[in-house]
């Protein structure tokens, strides 16, 4: 063994480097080598940052509003050139001030840059970035992928979602009202007092006081037939609810007037003080649903007092339903990294059916359980808090990185809009020396933090309820990317690198003691990349060293061995994220065992045919030449199965693995039998692409779809070509 191999060995295995070799500081500048392409992001066009706006795209990327403006007053071609280089160049600005910590509405900081450019860009360059303002649909509040994000992304998120919850119940409310207050009216002009003199020539205009005999009238509408159209037990209720409608505080009302409406908060930062608040309300709560079911059934004339009497006398919180909750306002509870330590508080309000939708940033996903010794306890308190909520059952769980938050906003407004309580896991990214953005996507890509949903109202079962959307390449322990480099020779170099766990801890310089910078004349086949190792660790742990790829400050391309430490808990984040993908339907170990028991029988069967083959085979000679010893053949010879016409689509059903994917894409296409494996039900049930779709995401690859039955079906020529590798 070399010196060079030597010393890598000991420090893999012991974590202690020779004094000579660099020093931590050194190590903590560098970087992943797949992050050498995104030095300068704020150059780049990507997600960030986002703007928050109002309707159902609640938060949108400038990217995206600024394209939007330029395919709208730039010209096509050469002649619009110019106005696309010069709003793309006020965009960088407003990505580069919002990086540096300016807040603000678009609009404010687009004329903010329009005016700090005007001196030098010219005339021109001020007309069409104005020109160009005229035409952006949308404003609102921006923000960067920082550690502020997740709370002010849920927050705004949440209060459009509540403010459709109270557009709908003032909507509600101030019908009934109304209608409870016409059918008052009416009642009092039919009373007594209502027909007296005083009032009768009140209800006129002055101009008109000297043309009537008020008197006279009096006499004459008083004398037309009973007055009062209300009982005493009636009018007390429709008053009582009436007045209970316009007392409530759930509900601000539309318009100026919502600021100084005194109506109750719903945003909290702990969810022991969200759960008191919401049973110290639940009275006023019970009071209003009663006073809204009640001024229905009077609007409509429904109210029967002998039946509806006893069941809103007997109506009190035990009564309240989901739907009940789900017409009042959610409770918000946003926790930051360093909220999350009253974990029994948590798991109360999360299993306590209350509509909390609860956001638990975590700030930090490496933590040392002894200082100083270099002892990771990854995951214990954070990264596992959303695996664990899951096991509440009706619970909305979601959880996703800061970076990938614009991606996943459709699932947060669903877990928004679930009836019962929702928790958002989000890693915001700790702060350090590269941008919150690369830290964060960097803790999805490498499994560190995966992102999934599980959603209760999605379906039945695991399947429908659980996804891992939005992960890069979900079948692979880590994803594979292209890395293109210059060898020493200058020549370009291109070879796929795995971004694994161990280049997630290298954004994080805290953990420069983990690793140890090997000199490029030690390289050699003794050295392992990481996944490779995590995959196939060697037999003698001093036959090779693991090492991850990273680049320095000039991007020069460096090889750092990885200790022993941080490959263990490599290994314990892979596991993690294999449960996961049982959970997501990927590589699941119960059914690749259950076709591989299949398989065995399969193979079984076809070795015990292809050894009675032989012996049939003179038998069968025989009665060739004579007929009448046909009926002798050996049954196993009769029965074996004809090979298939491969026009014909079908299933392989025995080796289904019941993975509910054909199923799902055309249930009356495909059906399961008692065995819960899939067949093909009803051909002409669904098109030809439908089955080759089906084919393609089959995970066992057990779908045949033979050839078109329709040969009017569109875009037949692909679809033929897609079909062949399952023919």
């Amino acid at each position: 063994m070399d010196s060079h191999l030597k010393s890598q060995v000991v420090f893999h295995l012991t974590g202690s480097r020779p004094p000579a070799e660099a020093s931590e500081v050194a190590i903590a500048d560098l970087r992943p080598a797949l992050m050498a392409a995104y030095r300068d992001i704020d150059s780049l066009r990507y997600d960030f940052p986002v703007v928050f706006c109002d309707g159902d795209d609640c938060v949108q990327s400038l990217s995206a509003i600024v394209d939007r403006v330029l395919r709208e007053v730039a010209p096509e071609g050469v002649q619009g050139e110019a106005m696309r280089r010069r709003v793309l160049a006020l965009e960088m600005e407003i990505r580069k001030r919002v990086a540096a910590g300016t807040s603000g509405r678009l609009g404010e900081l687009w004329d903010g840059v329009t005016e700090a450019l005007a001196e030098t860009a010219g005339e021109a360059f001020v007309a069409d970035l104005r020109l160009a303002k005229g035409a952006l649909e949308v404003d609102g509040d921006l923000a960067g992928c920082d550690g502020a994000l997740p709370a002010s992304f849920l927050r705004h998120a949440w209060s459009v979602v509540q403010r459709e919850k109270t557009r709908a119940a003032r909507g509600r409310i101030d019908g009934l009202s109304i209608r409870l207050d016409e059918i008052l009216r009416a009642d009092y002009m039919r009373s007594e007092q209502a027909l007296r003199q005083p009032a009768l020539k009140a209800s006129f205009g002055a101009a008109h006081h000297e043309l009537f005999d008020f008197a006279a009238m009096s006499k004459v509408l008083q004398r037309g037939g009973p007055q009062g159209g209300l009982g005493e037990r009636r009018r007390a209720r429709i008053e009582r609810s009436k007045a209970a409608l316009a007392a409530q505080r759930f509900f601000a009302p539309l318009g100026p007037a919502e600021a100084a409406s005194g109506t109750h908060s719903f945003s909290f930062d702990d969810p022991a003080s969200a759960l008191a608040a919401f049973r110290e309300r639940l009275p006023e709560l019970v009071a209003l649903l009663k006073a809204l079911q009640v001024a229905e059934l009077e609007v409509e004339g429904s109210y029967v007092e002998e039946l509806h009497d006893p069941i809103f006398a007997a109506l009190d919180d035990s009564a309240l339903t989901d739907s009940d909750l789900q017409f009042f306002p959610d409770y918000l509870v946003c926790l930051d990294g360093r909220g999350q330590g009253d974990q029994a508080h948590l798991a109360e309000a999360l299993s306590s059916g209350v509509p909390l939708k609860i956001v638990a940033q975590v700030d930090d996903l490496l933590e040392e359980s002894s200082p100083g010794k270099g002892n990771f306890a990854f995951g214990l308190r954070s990264a596992q808090l959303a695996s664990a909520a899951m096991s509440f059952g009706e619970v909305f769980v979601f959880q996703s990185v800061a970076s990938n938050l614009l991606r996943l906003c459709t699932s947060v407004q669903k877990g928004l809009r679930h009836p019962g309580p929702a928790l958002f896991s989000i890693y915001a990214g700790a702060a350090g020396a590269l941008p919150g953005y690369l830290v964060s996507a960097a803790a999805m890509q490498s499994r560190a933090f995966p992102a999934f949903t599980y959603d209760p109202a999605a379906g039945p079962d695991l399947a429908s309820r659980f996804s891992l959307e939005n992960n890069p390449q979900p079948e692979r322990d880590w994803p594979v990317e292209k890395f293109s480099y210059a060898d020493q020779e200058l020549q370009a170099v291109t070879e796929d690198v795995a971004f694994t766990f161990v280049d997630f801890v290298t954004c994080d310089p805290r953990y420069a003691s983990h690793f140890a910078l090997a000199p490029r004349v030690s390289w050699g086949d003794s050295m392992i990349p990481v996944a490779s190792w995590l995959e196939n660790p060697p037999q003698d742990a001093a036959s090779g060293v693991p090492y991850v790829l990273a680049v320095d400050d000039g991007d020069l391309l460096c090889r750092l061995v990885v200790d022993e430490r941080l490959v263990r808990l490599a290994l314990r984040c892979r596991e993690g994220w294999h449960r996961l993908q049982e959970l997501g339907g990927i590589h699941d170990s119960r059914a690749e065992r259950l076709l591989a028991r299949e398989r065995q029988a399969w193979e079984e069967e076809h070795r015990r045919d292809t050894q009675a083959a032989p012996v049939a085979a003179p038998e069968a000679a025989a009665a060739a030449k004579d007929p009448v010893s046909v009926v002798s053949v050996p049954a196993a010879v009769e029965e074996v199965e004809p090979e298939r016409n491969p026009d014909e689509a079908y299933i392989e059903t025995i080796r289904c693995s019941t993975c509910n994917e054909c199923t799902q894409l055309n249930p009356r296409m495909f059906a399961y039998n008692d065995d819960k494996q899939a067949y093909i039900a009803d051909l002409k049930a669904g098109t030809y692409a439908q089955l080759v779709e089906a084919a393609e995401s089959c995970q066992v690859s057990v779908i045949h779809p033979g050839k078109p039955w329709d040969p009017s079906e569109p875009g037949l020529e692909e679809l033929v070509e897609r079909a062949k590798p399952f023919l």
